[in-house]
């Protein structure tokens, strides 16, 4: 998140600093997570798979020194208005990125499972879907590190198109699981991903509206764009 104008207290300016760096860097290792988690998926890179699962300790570290960091901040500095709103949203969005990680990691591990099963059909439409989750994710990153609100309501927008994927596939899978029971376990884990994949594009939608609130001081009035309906979805077997 950009810097506000600077304070009185030089000491203050350099522990807001400090936070954008914090959430930078967990930005950073959040993104290499999904962007391996994508390989071990697509490329069965098992190495892929055992690296994304490794990082998770170092997210999960960085959103708990996060943590600390707000909380002595708020105890010794009663910050005001934007810097409330700043030092605030670091706890939301570190949350978010947290959660990404954690959701990468599952996906890293259930690729190693799909590793052991010749598929036989293709994964183009879940590579794709990784890559607009990927996409937005670097794009919500980059708007946080330059405060840019317009380009948090692109990403906001956007993930209407990663929920369109998610339906068509969770259809996909669930008719080869019935054409053929040997596709039940591959298909179950691809499920799986493929929520995965789509819940990552939620939290990115989570950051994109916590920055826009931060940026405006005021919250995203449109409903939000939502087009997950697996809930609803039927598929019947062929007569």
């Amino acid at each position: 998140m950009a810097s506000e104008p600077q304070h009185l207290l030089r000491s203050f300016d350099q522990e807001l600093a400090r936070l954008r760096d914090l959430i930078s860097e967990m930005g950073g290792i959040v993104e290499s997570q999904v962007a391996g988690a994508a390989r071990a998926i697509l490329d069965r890179d098992t190495a892929a798979a055992a690296q994304v699962m490794e990082e998770d300790k170092r997210v999960d570290a960085l959103e708990q020194e996060v943590e600390q960091f707000v909380i002595r901040t708020l105890a010794l500095r009663q910050p005001m208005a934007g810097d409330l709103r700043q030092v605030v949203a670091a706890l939301k969005i570190t949350g978010d990125l947290e959660r990404i990680g954690d959701y990468a990691a599952n996906v890293a591990k259930r690729s190693v499972v799909l590793a052991q099963f010749q598929l036989p059909y293709s994964l183009a439409g879940l590579g794709h879907m990784a890559r607009l989750v990927q996409e937005n994710l670097k794009s919500i990153i980059d708007a946080v590190g330059e405060a840019d609100a317009e380009k948090a309501v692109r990403v906001w927008r956007s993930d209407l198109a990663i929920d369109d994927i998610y339906n068509g596939l969770f259809r996909e899978l669930i008719t080869y699981m019935m054409e053929d029971p040997r596709n039940i376990t591959p298909c179950t884990h691809l499920l799986f991903i493929a929520k995965n994949l789509e819940r990552i594009g939620d939290h990115a939608t989570n950051i994109a509206e916590t920055l826009h609130y931060v940026v405006t001081g005021a919250p995203l009035t449109e409903a939000r764009p939502k087009g997950d309906t697996s809930a609803y979805a039927v598929v019947r077997p062929s007569e």
